[in-house]
């Protein structure tokens, strides 16, 4: 099990990881060894997900989430294939904490009567300003 909140936590058969072979440093190695790691998690038939925390995961995947709702993620920053894999799984659990946030519901809120007062002062200051740079006919 790997542990998202308190309330929310994947199990381990929910992720399937495949190695395949990484591009970047590496040296010859790079050629030879599948370091890098494509992780993956079937975000819509995940039972221990609720569904508001599906819709939220879906949004913020983004290009990473399939058409089938399979979101996958590649690491492939580190040399070795231990590395890369727990690289993989935070960045999975990072991204399903941020999903599990509850936005903050934004409350409507009135301009106090002092900040209009300065917004309207503002503005005759600025009129005034260009009224006076206005060319005025008759040759004043």
């Amino acid at each position: 099990m790997i542990a998202i909140t308190r309330s929310i936590a994947l199990a381990d058969d929910e992720i399937e990881e495949s190695f395949v072979r990484a591009s970047g440093p590496g040296g010859q190695n790079v050629n030879k060894v599948a370091t890098a790691v494509q992780l993956r998690f079937d975000v819509r038939r995940s039972p221990n997900l609720p569904d508001d925390v599906k819709a939220r995961l879906e949004r913020l995947a983004g290009s990473r989430l399939t058409q089938e709702g399979i979101l996958v993620i590649t690491a492939q920053r580190f040399r070795s294939q231990e590395r890369n894999r727990q690289d993989a799984v935070e960045r999975l659990v990072e991204l399903v904490r941020e999903a599990a946030a509850r936005p903050k519901t934004r409350r409507p809120t009135r301009a106090t009567a002092a900040s209009k007062r300065r917004r309207l002062e503002g503005k005759a200051r600025r009129a005034a300003v260009k009224s006076q740079r206005a060319f005025k006919p008759g040759g004043e």
